[in-house]
């Protein structure tokens, strides 16, 4: 059974729909912001991928969401509209949104709030919107979703993870359309803080937008984002009766683990490699087939490389289009794997491959083809594209898309 993407929505640090993040994309420009918050000064990095666009909610929904939620409600709702908003029975209807962290942002207001005006206090919305699985919950309900609401969570996988399960989803034959993607709202204080103790952040300070530079050997780790992105998955055939546009195929979904270390990758990336070549084991495609693939490509030193090894090593002579979005959105954690889902989908539908920012010398342990400076064409014909996504835990992602 072929697996249709037939919609899609997203709201970044490049903007707030999924037209002014090709755009920006195309043309190279960074949604990376110094931060204004005041606890910024106590910082060591002060800058990060914040949203282009504030979530368009009235005030008295935004009360009662958590901003992971506001979020993925807003990408879903421009995913839905682009698929011409189907009339789809709730029992074949499905939602699978991923996020490392979900309510976050929520849990640590309502803690301030009970230690400084008591327990009295506390929002009666305060466990909905913390919840992890509260992203789908949220966007499960308004689109009436009964065949199942889930909720990956597989940190900065999450979001590649639910296009992955929703596939399953619709394979097993529990639905017909799904709505699939990844939502994260991490910036605040104490992400910063253990990241940046970790030693993981870029601290770039004087070029917030130069800071996420993947594969450039002087890249010194990666930029935080904040970001939503949902795709409307769908059997063929059921978008094929209600005469649906076809982006592109989800025709893969390898899923491994490193059993490495919980935040190092493998610097072999044998888990890595082994979900890349599972996802083109089920899309019954070779590496010659891959002409693009977007890479995690974060901008740390260790990551990069380990990944570049894995590439290689499943791809063999193969030499496809690398990019890494990364440099223009930052490091979007749960939701980047559905956000560089939807990239990758609109890589093939246009035959476009945006260029890698900040790239300007090439780490010679990198022996890729990184599109960089300009974006590169792909070729006429039946292509086969990859979007990479590993998270701390040894979480190894990668999802296989051929043109429609």
């Amino acid at each position: 059974m072929r697996i249709a993407v037939t919609g899609l929505g997203a709201t970044t640090p490049l903007g707030g729909d999924v037209a002014s993040n090709w755009s920006a994309l195309i043309e190279g420009r960074s949604g990376i912001r110094t931060l204004t918050e005041p606890w910024v000064d106590e910082m060591t990095v002060h800058f990060a991928g914040t949203l282009a666009e504030e979530p368009p909610l009235d005030r008295v929904e935004a009360r009662k969401l958590d901003r992971s939620q506001q979020v993925a409600l807003v990408a879903a709702r421009e995913a839905w509209a682009d698929a011409g908003s189907p009339e789809v029975e709730p029992v074949r209807m499905g939602t699978v949104i991923g996020s490392g962290i979900g309510g976050f942002l929520t849990l640590l207001n309502a803690y301030d709030t009970l230690k400084e005006r008591g327990p009295s206090r506390i929002s009666p919305h305060t466990v909905p919107m913390l919840m992890p699985s509260g992203p789908a919950a949220a966007v499960g309900l308004e689109f009436h979703a009964a065949a199942g609401v889930h909720a990956p969570v597989s940190a900065c996988a999450s979001g590649a993870e639910a296009i992955g399960v929703a596939v399953r989803m619709i394979q097993d034959g529990r639905a017909d359309v799904v709505l699939a993607g990844g939502t994260e709202t991490p910036i605040h204080q104490l992400t910063m803080a253990g990241f940046a103790a970790m030693r993981a952040l870029s601290t770039r300070n004087d070029d917030p937008q130069g800071a996420s530079r993947p594969y450039d050997v002087d890249r010194d780790g990666f930029v935080m984002g904040e970001g939503a992105g949902v795709l409307v998955l769908e059997s063929e055939e059921h978008a094929l009766a209600r005469g649906a546009r076809i982006y592109a195929y989800v025709v893969g979904a390898g899923m491994t683990a490193d059993a490495h270390h919980i935040a190092q990758p493998d610097p072999e990336g044998k888990g890595a490699t082994r979900a890349i070549l599972a996802a083109l084991a089920q899309a019954d495609a070779s590496p010659a087939d891959v002409a693009h693939i977007n890479a995690h490509a974060t901008s740390t030193p260790q990551g990069d490389v380990a990944e570049a090894v894995a590439i290689r090593s499943a791809m063999g002579a193969a030499q496809p289009l690398i990019t890494g979005t990364k440099s223009m959105t930052g490091h979007m954690l749960g939701a980047a794997g559905a956000v560089e889902g939807i990239y990758t989908v609109l890589a093939l539908h246009h035959r476009l491959v945006p260029a890698t920012l900040n790239l300007q010398s090439l780490d010679p342990e990198v022996d890729l083809d990184v599109v960089h400076g300009e974006a590169r064409a792909l070729p006429d014909g039946d292509l086969i594209a990859l979007n990479n996504s590993f998270g701390f835990g040894g979480h190894d992602i990668a999802i296989a898309f051929r043109t429609a």
